[in-house]
């Protein structure tokens, strides 16, 4: 069996997919271990895994424009002080193969030289918003340079020398392919909790008929945002709804005004909630979006600071399962979307369709068989495993 070692970068959509995967190829037998920020440390412990912390992650920040809300994550995921080290751990951990985030290019600029072969993972549309990740890679690359440091390699170069590129969407829910990218395998939905996301005792029985609706935005601290959580609450507050909000342990719910048709909960068990749900109101994180429509339930799009989330948006606009809203939009505009689709049938029967899609896809269990195909290719032994479900969404 292999050892992999995977150069991560802990955003909010990023990790739990991430373990979800990890879990898989630790059931076949492998030996996963995690390198990244300080932040992702306890939450890897806490899933079983072991962490590396890559203890140069801020090293440069002062170099670094301020002010900038991704000023410290531009510094994690670019610096050459996070290069070096990257490289270090690589020669230190002596995996058989390296999985890299796909926003990570310190990480990715590094990875000729590991010696390895090497994948780059998505966790969201790859094709549907291939314009967005230039813009994003670019614009990292600039603060990079403003901090005084040498230009890295565009993301075409830097994802498309890699092995693989293996995406957590499915081939169909994405745009075409585009020429050049035929090491693009689409593989589904990982759709992982992590250990304190547990299964919540909700105030009213499930005999109750009243509509439920789930409201949950980011969980990445860039992100922290009390007053866009307020609205929501604010504008779910005179609906005929019981609302869950969770806060992803970046705000508080002390912080909040919980009106009394809600409660207000750090963590929980999305999918308990969402089997009872009518409404996901949501950031457009492609997991959150993805698990609604497993659950075939329509969404509110409120789009926060990534970069994908305007595309998740677009997504859930474009295939009828709900409504997409402006990343400001106000209490009255978030009640209205909430109200509309909460009364027309047509944006449930249109999630239920797209949930005939997802059903029994394991994107976890697909991504590992293609970790294990690059296994294989090099000479490692692959265990003998039944491909999961819907086999023939994966690749392109």
């Amino acid at each position: 069996m292999a050892k992999i070692l995977w150069l991560n970068w802990s955003g909010g959509g990023n990790l739990p997919p991430s373990l979800g995967i990890a879990r898989v190829l630790t059931e076949r037998g492998h030996e996963v271990v995690f390198a990244g920020r300080p932040e992702m440390v306890p939450r890897v412990d806490a899933a079983g895994f072991r962490a590396v912390e890559l203890s140069q992650a801020y090293a440069q920040v002062g170099c670094y424009p301020q002010g900038h809300f991704m000023t410290r994550a531009a510094c994690y995921l670019t610096s050459p002080a996070v290069e070096a080290e990257a490289k270090s751990v690589v020669e230190a951990e002596a995996p058989d193969l390296v999985l890299i985030d796909a926003m990570f290019p310190a990480a990715l600029a590094q990875a000729p030289g590991f010696g390895v072969p090497s994948a780059v993972v998505i966790h969201t549309f790859i094709f549907r918003q291939l314009d967005m990740w230039r813009r994003i890679f670019t614009m990292f690359d600039g603060m990079r340079e403003q901090a005084g440091f040498g230009s890295l390699p565009a993301v075409d170069a830097l994802w498309q020398a890699r092995e693989r590129i293996i995406v957590t969407t499915l081939a169909e829910f994405d745009t075409a392919p585009v020429p050049g990218w035929e090491m693009v395998r689409h593989v589904g939905p990982a759709l992982e909790d992590e250990r304190h996301a547990l299964p919540a005792a909700l105030p009213w029985p499930e005999a109750d008929a009243t509509p439920l609706a789930l409201m949950s935005f980011s969980t990445g601290f860039e992100q922290r945002s009390v007053e866009k959580l307020q609205r929501g609450l604010d504008a779910l507050a005179l609906l005929p709804v019981h609302v869950v909000a969770t806060t992803g342990g970046i705000v508080g719910p002390g912080e909040l005004v919980t009106p009394r048709n809600a409660v207000a909960l750090s963590y929980a068990a999305h999918d308990p909630i969402i089997r009872r749900a009518a409404l996901v109101v949501t950031h457009g994180g492609h997991g959150t979006a993805m698990r609604s429509l497993r659950h075939g339930v329509p969404l509110v799009v409120i789009p926060g600071l990534a970069g994908d989330q305007p595309y998740v948006a677009a997504a859930v606009q474009e295939w009828g399962v709900g409504r997409a809203l402006a990343g400001d939009a106000d209490v009255e505009a978030i009640r209205t979307a909430a109200r509309e689709v909460l009364s027309d049938p047509s944006f449930r029967s249109k999630a239920a369709q797209r949930a005939k899609a997802l059903a029994g896809v394991d994107g976890a269990a697909n991504a590992a068989d293609e970790v294990e195909a690059m296994l294989a290719a090099r000479g490692h032994v692959r265990r003998c495993a039944t491909s999961s479900a819907h086999a023939g969404h994966v690749g392109l």
